[in-house]
């Protein structure tokens, strides 16, 4: 069979005007085969929540900042500086 003649891509039988890839032509059943690849990757990703579909970490708890007020020197002076 020769495969010069037979297009990538098929009209739809269905009375659309869709098309399919065409597995009569090598590049059409590559890209069967990728696409089939890709969505299989793409499900078992979403069914672990792996890759991009990991969820966002949770925040850490708010701490409030460490309290470094120190108090003035009780001679009632200012402070020298």
């Amino acid at each position: 069979m020769r495969y010069d003649d037979e297009p990538v891509f098929k009209r739809s039988k269905w009375g659309t005007n869709r098309y399919h890839y065409n597995p009569g032509n090598p590049v059409g059943l590559a890209l069967i085969i990728i696409t089939l690849l890709f969505v299989g990757t793409m499900v078992i990703l979403m069914a672990n929540r792996a890759g991009p579909f990991r969820p966002a970490p949770a925040p850490a708890p708010w701490s409030p900042p460490p309290y470094d007020y120190s108090r003035p020197s009780p001679s009632g002076s200012p402070a020298s500086g």
